[in-house]
């Protein structure tokens, strides 16, 4: 139970300094520490990083670091395009997921791991910023990930906000997506007349997320973030190379 709590606590910081990192962590410890199935545990990811984002969102709402007209522009793109995630999980294999997921994760370390130094955007294109958020949308329903290392520099290229603005508005769109995705995935479940999620798993670690996150936003503006990028993007290479190896391992 220590490593779970210590976990959710790691996932919620990580939402609130970088607006990013939760379901890449929580799916793992939900499939490898807790032994939850995999389409299991992304369906139970969505969930608990959806709350988690939540909190953290509001914090930095009263912050007035959320860009609420980016929030609907990137938002309801995304949302549909987590529904068709969703939907076309159904069609593969959870070990197939898994290893989508490993392949995510390394494309989100190379965006921990390089320095990002954006310019800010004068002139927003509503239709760049609905097309980048339907395919980050589809990725996040498809393999339980809020997506927020993909929001993050999505609106820094397409959106003219600040890295702060940013993380706020990141967030607020991951708690949209991650909802709709749940509950595909929750209907889905239902049609085969099963809904295996262990709530009190979930509200505990939605809790102990939850309040990481508000430590998270509070340091987010004293921490350097680079280094905290860079860290954290090595401990993903890690953790994507062992996910994909074991998932290929059960594959073949």
């Amino acid at each position: 139970m220590m490593t779970v709590l210590l976990g959710a606590l790691v996932i919620g910081l990580s939402l609130g300094v970088l607006g990013s990192g939760g379901s890449i962590l929580t799916v793992p410890l939900l499939t490898y520490v807790l032994d939850r199935p995999p389409k299991v545990a992304i369906a139970e990811s969505l969930l608990i990083v959806g709350c988690i984002a939540a909190v953290g969102a509001w914090k930095l709402h009263r912050e007035g670091l959320i860009a609420w007209r980016k929030v609907w522009w990137f938002g309801f793109p995304s949302m549909a395009g987590t529904y068709l995630g969703a939907l076309f999980s159904q069609y593969v294999d959870g070990t197939v997921q898994l290893a989508a997921f490993s392949i995510v994760m390394l494309a989100a370390s190379s965006f921990m791991l390089r320095p990002y130094k954006p310019e800010f955007v004068a002139n927003v294109s509503v239709l760049k910023l609905a097309v980048a958020a339907i395919c980050v949308g589809v990725v996040a329903g498809f393999v339980g990930v809020g997506g927020g290392f993909l929001i993050v520099p999505a609106l820094l290229a397409t959106a003219g906000v600040t890295m702060r603005q940013a993380i706020g508005t990141s967030l607020a769109v991951i708690v949209m997506q991650s909802l709709v995705g749940f509950g595909k995935h929750a209907w889905l479940f239902l049609q085969s007349g099963d809904l295996p999620f262990n709530w009190m798993l979930i509200g505990v670690m939605a809790g102990v997320g939850a309040a990481g996150s508000l430590v998270g936003t509070y340091l987010a503006g004293a921490l350097p973030q680079h280094l905290l990028k860079r860290g954290f993007g090595m401990v993903l290479v890690v953790m994507g190379i062992a996910i994909f190896i074991s998932a290929l391992k059960t594959l073949l």
